[in-house]
């Protein structure tokens, strides 16, 4: 058998409208000023809190402050709303999602989204059943880039290491796959803090997820 292991947002799925809906809501629920999407995209990829700090981080010039804890219960309700409602899967995901489950090829997500968000925009893109393991950022003591969020998926779906391959879209996620020695291809239109995902020396930068059934020897 062989193993492929996807990040979520950015990688499967353009979630940046919704989460970024969620941030400013809660914003507004302080007064503080809005923030951009292409901000919410530079911040995507170590989940929700670390996001939601550098929001309030942004907007606290002038600003009154208020317990963290406060603003990500916000947080939590406004995303808990609005997730899964305007993301949408990127070109060519689907089909191959589709041709990699077809080939009896296991499939998992890992991602730094706490579950309860994971669960709800996966559901909401009919997707979970093309997965054999779903690793959010608090399913296990640790997440991206920790090496173990992949050791673990790799051993519990049982697939060697030569015959495993993570798709990320950003630099945590090509140190993390380095961290536990497994290749990484990466997609180029992600959350990448802003930089081209090129300068974190992916083993391949590919242009969609179409072409992963390669790793394989398969077009």
């Amino acid at each position: 058998m062989a193993l492929v292991m996807y990040d979520l947002d950015g990688t499967l799925l353009d979630t940046a409208n919704e989460i970024t809906l969620a941030v400013n809501l809660t914003l507004k629920d302080f007064n503080r000023p809005h923030v951009d999407q292409d901000d919410v995209r530079r911040w995507i990829g170590h989940g929700t809190g670390w996001l939601m700090e550098q929001a309030w981080e942004a907007t606290s010039a002038g600003q009154a402050n208020h317990p963290f804890d406060q603003v990500m219960t916000r947080f939590i309700i406004h995303y808990g709303n609005t997730a899964g409602l305007s993301s949408y899967l990127f070109p060519q995901v689907l089909e191959t999602l589709k041709k990699i489950k077809a080939l009896g090829i296991k499939q998992a997500v890992v991602t730094n989204k706490e579950t309860r968000f994971t669960d709800r925009v996966i559901d909401a893109h009919d997707l979970r059943g093309y997965f054999d393991l779903i690793i959010s950022g608090d399913t296990l003591p640790v997440k991206k880039p920790n090496p173990g969020v992949l050791q673990h998926c790799m051993k519990t779906l049982n697939e060697p290491i030569d015959k495993c391959i993570f798709i990320g879209d950003s630099e945590i996620d090509v140190a993390t796959a380095k961290a536990a020695g497994v290749i990484c291809w990466a997609l180029p239109y992600g959350y990448n803090h802003g930089r081209p995902i090129s300068t974190a020396n992916p083993d391949r930068v590919i242009p969609d997820v179409s072409e992963v059934p390669q790793f394989f020897g398969l077009s």
